[in-house]
């Protein structure tokens, strides 16, 4: 198995402000390597107070980071040809999306999956599938709404629930969750 989970943080509800990415990088079914950067959105200096309760990420912790422009190559190489997964996918799609339109970015040819839909096919039995209750379950500790944290526990919960499913190739994934891979 090779894939990337991601997680962003936003600073205001606006998918574009992104304040912080995480991405785990998975090869051969092994974290091979977790970065996550700070990031100046747009919006800055200016947060909603209710995302600052949820992350914790203060504008005074960004005032130097790097936009989102200025970390895509990186952030792009980290990616390159990888399925991609996070957890409730479709916020964390929307908010790259939003970020690469915004930059006025190409977006890259890539699939993504919700790890939720990978729980619930994995573990039908259980009555909660967000991200603290699967780690909970699965005794991942972890610093959550931190991206990094949180796109490392998404890998590991993923590759869990791979390994019950017998998924092995990526192949795989694309055969078990067909109508659940949606592009970029």
């Amino acid at each position: 198995m090779d894939f990337c989970a991601i997680d962003f943080e936003t600073a205001t509800h606006e998918r574009h402000s992104a304040c912080e990415l995480g991405i785990c990088v998975v090869e051969n079914s092994k974290i091979v390597s977790t970065k996550t950067w700070l990031i100046k959105p747009p919006s800055f200096p200016y947060f909603n107070q209710r995302n600052i309760d949820v992350h914790g990420i203060l504008p005074s912790d960004v005032k130097d980071a790097p936009t989102f422009d200025e970390i895509w190559y990186e952030v792009q190489e980290m990616m390159y040809g990888s399925l991609m997964i996070a957890h409730n996918a479709s916020f964390d799609a929307g908010v790259l999306r939003s970020c690469l339109d915004y930059y006025g970015i190409f977006k890259p040819n890539l699939n993504y999956l919700c790890s939720i839909q990978v729980a619930k096919k994995s573990w039908n039995y259980l009555p909660k599938y967000g991200l603290k209750h699967l780690a909970e379950h699965h005794q991942i500790k972890f610093n959550h709404h931190r991206a990094g944290d949180d796109a490392e526990a998404c890998a590991r919960i993923s590759l869990l629930a791979f390994e019950k499913l017998f998924i092995t190739r990526n192949e795989e994934v694309h055969e078990s969750f067909q109508s659940k891979l949606k592009k970029l």
